[in-house]
């Protein structure tokens, strides 16, 4: 039995076999309005291969880090850097050929897979940035640095990408308000306090891991947040554009961007997982907010609207 507050979801393939029927599997070439909004599952090397050309016009991928997981029966193993450059390129080159000539990239890492990960990307595309962001979560070790960190490489296919960057300030608390001739300088006076807005940079600090008592957490172990994903999604890709995601997980990626009201492509070989992709598609028809994301703007840690209106 959970506890009344653990809104963590959890069902199983079996008891969420109407999810799973709202799922397609894709065996021979398809159009894209046949895939557009849909958790296709299946292995994304052999679905790839059978999906339209230049359809994408941003990819977002989290594939497994180069370590020893279970993914609820799909075991990834960790390998050596020249395997797992090899299993990189071959997913990269497999996704290329769907990506519009004015796409941009994202690839989610670790420390370690990250130093591979750019290495192939540089091969194939024009690489703009790497984002870091603070992953608090866990208790640390004994003999080295606790691991908080994960990184995001950001890369286009060309010289012509979409950059919202008005659409991806960070509001900061305003601690010494400076004015000019009796005016605020680069900062607004609210009902809840003073703000600025300021340009994103590519260090986050301000993303919360999903947890127990969040209702987007899934029983997924690596789980991005859908904070996270609102970020990348708002500042490289338009209303109506399409976001693809091969590796899709508990669907994160899907949810993020139909709540923001783009159109969505996800790849998933585990029914368990695409159950809960799924049923986190159906609430978001009644529940587009997203933690941290409020009103257009993206709060800093503990100053979210909701709760400063709650006093929570």
């Amino acid at each position: 039995m959970k506890a009344k507050r653990n809104k963590t979801i959890d069902i199983s393939a079996d008891a969420g076999k109407k999810y799973l029927q709202r799922c397609i599997t894709v065996e021979t070439n398809i159009t894209t309005a046949k895939v557009l909004n849909k958790t296709i599952c299946g292995d994304t090397f052999s679905v790839l291969p059978l999906l339209p050309q230049k359809f994408v016009d941003l990819l977002i991928v989290d594939p497994p880090y180069n370590l020893a997981k279970n993914f609820h029966g799909n075991k990834f193993k960790k390998t050596s850097d020249e395997v797992y450059a090899e299993y990189t390129e071959q997913w990269l080159l497999a996704v290329l050929p769907h990506l519009k000539d004015n796409a941009s990239v994202y690839v989610c890492c670790d420390w370690q897979s990250s130093i591979v990960i750019a290495d192939i990307l540089k091969k194939y595309l024009n690489v703009q940035n790497r984002i870091t962001w603070q992953r608090e979560k866990g208790r640390g070790a004994l003999r080295n640095w606790k691991n908080s960190m994960e990184d995001i490489w950001f890369a286009t296919v060309s010289k012509d990408y979409t950059f919202n960057v008005d659409n991806v300030k960070m509001r900061r608390k305003v601690l010494a308000p400076y004015k000019v001739d009796g005016e605020p300088k680069d900062w607004e006076q609210t009902a809840d306090g003073k703000f600025r807005n300021t340009f994103p940079s590519n260090f986050w600090d301000d993303i919360s891991v999903p947890y127990w008592s969040m209702p987007e957490n899934t029983a997924h172990p690596t789980q991005k947040p859908e904070k996270l994903l609102a970020k990348l999604i708002l500042a490289s890709s338009n209303v109506g554009d399409v976001v693809f995601d091969p590796f899709l997980g508990s669907g994160t990626t899907s949810v993020v961007a139909k709540k923001l009201k783009r159109n969505y492509v996800g790849i998933e070989q585990n029914e368990q997982y695409c159950v809960w992709a799924e049923k986190r598609l159906d609430i978001a028809e009644r529940d587009k907010s997203i933690q941290g994301y409020t009103d257009g703007v993206f709060w800093e840690k503990n100053t979210e609207a909701l709760q400063r209106k709650t006093g929570k």
